[in-house]
């Protein structure tokens, strides 16, 4: 989503008629917004939910320990399923 945000942003910047003044207005204000922490942290959890959601690996999640050495481990989406 943000390379197609800057592309079209690029696209306008080249395409522009306005001059350089213009473009260098476009051109910090993209590079704000795509440095800014709240975007990276955007990006981030994208990423990580593209990632789960493509993962083959199932989330797992303890069980109430048996002992002290021993847990038993359980797909994520059973313990929801039980509660």
């Amino acid at each position: 989503m943000m390379r197609l945000m800057l592309g079209v942003a690029a696209g306008y910047v080249l395409g522009t008629k306005a001059g350089r003044a213009r473009y260098e207005q476009i051109s910090r204000a993209a590079k704000v917004v795509a440095t800014s922490p709240a975007t990276r942290k955007i990006v981030d959890a994208g990423r990580q939910k593209l990632s789960d959601s493509l993962s083959t690996q199932p989330k797992l999640e303890p069980m109430r320990p048996i002992d002290d050495e021993t847990t038993v481990f359980v797909p994520h989406d059973q313990l929801r399923r039980k509660a």
